[in-house]
């Protein structure tokens, strides 16, 4: 696996979920009041809660935690299926998202070693937060929650996608034959998490992937005049720890720098990460944490030599 490469189907929806919140957030604020429809999860704004030991900012550099949950259940409480930290960097004129695997063994706060992805279910977006930025030498202050479930509903206003069917996905993908066939949302869904069949994990992958670019193209297909229509279907199931003006003025920052590409790292990276069980369970175990912590560091902040500080 290497440090910069195509990654999962959530991973890609928050992305797409970034990309059209700076296009529609941009154009506007007629689209003030489409921002009602977020949820607001007010977090303890204290460096020590937070796990912030040096609040150093970047100048136009943006860091904000993307925590994907996967719950039928809006009440019950979940692990964080896909963790990353989107970078909105104006001097690049850049998005920039750090998916960090959700198997990766890490110290979470009062909870000892555990899954990262463990943080969210634990302790809400207040603990994932101070586990990432006590970990990985961040000072991460806000973050923006995604229900998956949620998409299934554009799928379905795409009036479907196209995916290329193998016999041994027809009964776990709910659809009749094998070939191209037209998936709905909940289809969909049900495709892109297939994981015990084929090459496993890879080819999961590979389905997310097929996935995101069938809904990006008929997305893109639809035309801007389209968009904001994609994001009211997508805010009631995001809820953030920013303020309708906070989320406006990213947007309108990103839309008035032309900043439209993604650029995508992940976090531990090759070499630095070995995979092993622990009574029974796998977990993804970082070799060298700090210098796991400089690579991330390097990219976000585009800066050699970064002196890890906690």
């Amino acid at each position: 696996m290497t440090k910069k490469k195509k990654s999962s189907f959530k991973k890609y929806i928050l992305g797409t979920l970034v990309i059209l919140l700076c296009l529609v957030l941009g154009t506007g604020y007629y689209v003030y009041n489409l921002l009602n429809q977020v949820a607001t999860g007010p977090i303890i704004d204290s460096n020590e809660e937070l796990g912030i030991k040096e609040d150093n900012k970047t100048p136009k550099v943006t860091n904000i935690a993307l925590f994907g949950l996967d719950r039928r259940n809006p009440n019950e409480n979940s692990r964080s299926d896909s963790i990353m930290i989107a970078t909105l960097d104006l001097n690049t004129k850049k998005i920039k998202l750090t998916s960090i695997m959700r198997d990766t063994y890490v110290n979470i706060p009062g909870r000892g070693m555990d899954k990262i992805n463990h943080a969210y279910a634990f302790g809400g977006p207040q603990l994932a937060l101070k586990t990432i930025n006590e970990n990985f030498d961040m000072n991460i202050r806000d973050y923006v929650m995604v229900d998956f479930f949620g998409l299934m509903d554009i799928v379905d206003d795409l009036g479907g996608i196209e995916i290329d069917i193998k016999d041994y996905e027809v009964s776990r993908a709910k659809v009749s034959g094998t070939g191209v066939q037209t998936l709905n949302g909940e289809q969909a869904l049900a495709y892109s998490r297939i994981r015990y069949a084929g090459n496993g994990d890879y080819e999961r992958t590979e389905r997310q992937r097929v996935v995101l670019e069938q809904i990006m193209n008929k997305i893109m297909g639809a035309g801007a005049m389209q968009y904001p229509k994609m994001i009211s279907k997508l805010l009631p199931h995001v809820e953030t720890s920013l303020t309708k003006p906070e989320m406006l003025k990213l947007g309108t920052s990103a839309f008035t720098h032309g900043v439209r590409s993604i650029d995508q790292y992940r976090i531990p990276v090759d070499g630095y990460a070995k995979g092993q069980k622990m009574n029974g369970v796998y977990y993804l175990v970082p070799q060298d944490l700090a210098a796991n912590v400089n690579f991330l560091h390097e990219y976000i902040y585009e800066k050699d030599g970064i002196e890890v500080k906690n």
